[in-house]
This record gives structure tokens, C-alpha cells and sequence, in this order.
């Protein structure tokens, strides 16, 4: 009789992440590339030997290792990349084709035969629609050489992008459909499938406090010198998705109704920051660019107090450094999240880690309760966003309560602890399966130690 009560630990159990983006900057386009970044470095961290099989710099070595060798990075199709200079997604087509074409055979050759044969469970995992096929393929291929049932393997969806490219049914039948928030499971039960929900999270350090002489300088500058100056930022792709004319026009209503704010934003290089400007501008809203060469917090904080004080809108037009973002998160009245359709949210979770207040949309972002520890919109009307935030500036013990609510939620969402759930997620996966993971060797030993012992007493 085969015993399934065995759990998952790294001595039985490693990973395999499948992505198109990843930690190198050649490789990472938005959020997908920081998830699998730091889910790939927190398995490592607890002990699970975790493979990350990506698109990278075609540059750097063709395999890394980190986290003391836990940690296998493998930057693949770089033969490609080096015609495509251009970041993760030029040259998509050709990248994908070569995924495709060999990575089922890397995974079986180099990690799931090894593995089985050292008596450990392969887990692989594929991120969103770049990884759909390679994982019907890598799945068709182990089914071939008669490993398959040894095998957990999943697919998680993050976006919503180009999923007309997916044979849903093939997907659903040789993997476990997962996704990131409920919001994300109901899309998803538009497609005739009913995905696990697996969060997504943060690493730790995103809960240290913020350096409070930093935070009460940025406020300052922010402020002009007027302590009832509202102080709000913005951060994200230039996306309609993101909400950002409603963020400029509630910026402008405020400052028509007798109440001035600087805003500081941060976008990308999408046409649509051409239409959010011009709108700020039709709207009387003055805007300052501030530019930098890769500065740490410091000087951040200088460019901020070289741009002036006449502006609306601040456009930071250089790479943000952690350290400043969260300085600006803590320091600010409210960071606008306030997209219309969010998968999960994680800049909103971010805030929350800082203790600041985050203004969110009401989409993938279960972990927000309105007033409780966010502000949640649920209109696109801009006027929503300006009568909460006046609320909160009539009530001042208001923010410190939905500050520190925010950083206990956020608490809750460390890697870490999302791994366990994905860790209990997995071990009943093995149990339909009848894949057995076995007890570790010390607790064995212990548990024939506890046997021998009892017989003796009788």
C-alpha cells in the first residue's frame, strides 16, 4: 500500500520556473519579470533547488547560479536575443519558436531524470500564455519516456494578453491551471476553466521601515512649504487600464476646488503618456520634468529640490531606486493604484509595505478593504478619488490606522508565506496524483527510534 502523508520539503521536492521574462533587465518588461524574480529567489532561500529557465541577456552566462548554487538561472535563446537587442519581447516570435523547440528536452534530460532518480518530485511551473505550449510539449514528452505521473506540473495565468493563442482544453488536461487572484479565476471561468488561486507576493524587505528623516525631507520639498499642500504619486505603464486620466482630472479638481497638490508620476515610454500630458495641460495643471542618470536616494531627493517649486506634476523621468519609491510611498498622502482592471496589484501591496495608503481599483486586489487598509474605487469617476481623499485630510487618525492596517495585510503576503500556500496547493495535487513524497531521513530515523522504543515498553 502506497502511504501519501508525506509533505513536500527540499529534500524531496524542487522546481522548475518556466517564463519569458526574468531578473535581467534585458528581461524584464513589468511585473511578471519581478514575480518570477523573487518567487525563484524565496524557493531557493527556504532550500528548494529552483531552476529558472528564461529569456536573458544574451551576454550574460548561459547558466548562473545563486543562493548559494540553490538557485539555477538559465537564460535561454540567447543565439536569438543577440539579434534583438531590444529587451525580452523584440523578436518575440523567433524567441518563442525556439522555446518551444527546446526546452521540453532540456527539462527531461537535465532535470526531471536526474531528479527522479535522486527520489525527488519534479514541480514545473509556466507563466502565462509565452510558456502554454512548451508546457503541453514538455508534458507529451515525459508521458513518452514514462515519467509523467512522477511530475507535478502547473501553469499560471498573470494577464489577460493573448490568451486567443491557447488550446485551453490541451492546457486544462496536462496541467493544473492556476492564477493570482479571484478576480483572475472568474476571467477564467469565461474560458471554461476553473483555476486554483495562488497570490502573489512580496519579499521581506519590503516591510523595513523607511528612513524617516528621507520621508519628512521628500515631504517637505513635496509640500512647497504649505503643510496643507496635498502630496500625491502615481506610478505604472501609461496604460488606459491604469486609470491615469481619472488620477490627472481628480488632480485638477482638487486644485480648482481651493486645494493644491503636487503629484509626482512615473510612467513608461507608451503613447498614452503623450495623451496624459497634454490632458494635465488643457486642465491648467503645470508640469516639471526631473531628470537624473541612475541616482541613488540622495540624489533623488536633490533632483526633486533642483526641479522647483511651480509645478503640478513632477514627471521623474530617470530609473527609480527602490529605496526612493518606497521613501515616496511612506511620504505621500495617498499613491493613486487605481487601475481599472488589475490581475493582483502588487504596487498597491508595495505601498502597503511602506506604510503608506494606497488608492486602489476594485479588480485583482482581494487583499484591499476600503477604509480598513486602502482606499477603494469603484467608479472611474474622478470625483471619487477627491471626496476620499478630502475625507482622509478631515480625518488625520483615519491614515495612521489605514497605514498601519495596510502594513499588517502586506505582512501577510510575504513570499514566504505564499510559498506555503502554494506548498499545500502542491501536496494535494501529489495526493490525487499518487505521488508520494517521502518523509525526510532524520524524521524517519526518529519515527523507527519511537517505534523500537514502544515495542520495548511492552
Amino acid at each position: 500500500m502506497m502511504h501519501l502523508d508525506g509533505a513536500i520539503s527540499p529534500d524531496n521536492t524542487l522546481f522548475v520556473l518556466l517564463c519569458f521574462e526574468g531578473p535581467d533587465v534585458y528581461s524584464t518588461a513589468g511585473g511578471l519579470g519581478t514575480r518570477v524574480t523573487e518567487l525563484s529567489e524565496a524557493l531557493a532561500a527556504q532550500g528548494y533547488t529552483t531552476h529558472l529557465i528564461f529569456i536573458g541577456d544574451p551576454y550574460k552566462p548561459s547558466t548562473e547560479l545563486r543562493v548559494d548554487g540553490r538557485l539555477i538561472l538559465k537564460r535561454w535563446s540567447q543565439w536569438v536575443s543577440k539579434y534583438y537587442p531590444n529587451g525580452v519581447y523584440d523578436g518575440e516570435e523567433a524567441k518563442l519558436y525556439d522555446y518551444n523547440e527546446s526546452v521540453p528536452y532540456h527539462i527531461y534530460n537535465e532535470i526531471v531524470r536526474p531528479a527522479i532518480a535522486q527520489g525527488k518530485t519534479p514541480v514545473i511551473m509556466g507563466e502565462d500564455w509565452h510558456t502554454a505550449e512548451v508546457i503541453g510539449r514538455t508534458s507529451d514528452l515525459l508521458h513518452w519516456f514514462g515519467v509523467r505521473q512522477k511530475v507535478l506540473m502547473l501553469w499560471n495565468l498573470n494577464s489577460l494578453m493573448s490568451l486567443h493563442r491557447i488550446n485551453w482544453s490541451r492546457l486544462n488536461f496536462v496541467s493544473t491551471l492556476c492564477t493570482v487572484s479571484k478576480y483572475m479565476k472568474h476571467k477564467m471561468w469565461e474560458l471554461g476553466v476553473n483555476p486554483l488561486t495562488i497570490p502573489n507576493g512580496i519579499p521581506t524587505r519590503h516591510m523595513n521601515p523607511v528612513d524617516t528623516n528621507a520621508v519628512e525631507r521628500l515631504r517637505s520639498l513635496a509640500r512647497h512649504g504649505d503643510p496643507q499642500r496635498m502630496f500625491l504619486f502615481k506610478i505604472g505603464r501609461f496604460d488606459p487600464d491604469k486609470r491615469w486620466m481619472m488620477a490627472i482630472e481628480a488632480v485638477a479638481r482638487l486644485k480648482e476646488s481651493g486645494h493644491p497638490v503636487t503629484l509626482f508620476v512615473r510612467g513608461g515610454i507608451e503613447p498614452h503618456g503623450a495623451d496624459v500630458f497634454r490632458h494635465a495641460y488643457h486642465r491648467g495643471l503645470v508640469i516639471q520634468d526631473v531628470v537624473a542618470q541612475r541616482p541613488n536616494l540622495e540624489q533623488c531627493l536633490d533632483a526633486i529640490a533642483n526641479a522647483g517649486t511651480s509645478a503640478d506634476i513632477y514627471n521623474l523621468r530617470f530609473f527609480l531606486p527602490e529605496e526612493f519609491v518606497r521613501t515616496i510611498y511612506a511620504a505621500a498622502d495617498a499613491t493613486l493604484a487605481n487601475s481599472g482592471h488589475e490581475p493582483f496589484g502588487l504596487v498597491a501591496l508595495e505601498v502597503m509595505g511602506a506604510k503608506g495608503i494606497a488608492v486602489t481599483g476594485s479588480t485583482g486586489e482581494d487583499y484591499a478593504i476600503s477604509f480598513e487598509n486602502a482606499i477603494v474605487t469603484e467608479t472611474e469617476d474622478p470625483d471619487e478619488i477627491v471626496g476620499y481623499l478630502l475625507y482622509l485630510r478631515r480625518h488625520p487618525e483615519e491614515q495612521e490606522r489605514i497605514r498601519n492596517a495596510g502594513h499588517q495585510t502586506a505582512q501577510q503576503f510575504l513570499w514566504d508565506h505564499v510559498i506555503e500556500n502554494l506548498v499545500g496547493k502542491l501536496e494535494f495535487l501529489g495526493r490525487k496524483q499518487g505521488i508520494a513524497f517521502p518523509l525526510p531521513e532524520r524524521e524517519t530515523v526518529g519515527s523507527e527510534l519511537l517505534r523500537e522504543e514502544s515495542h520495548s515498553t511492552l
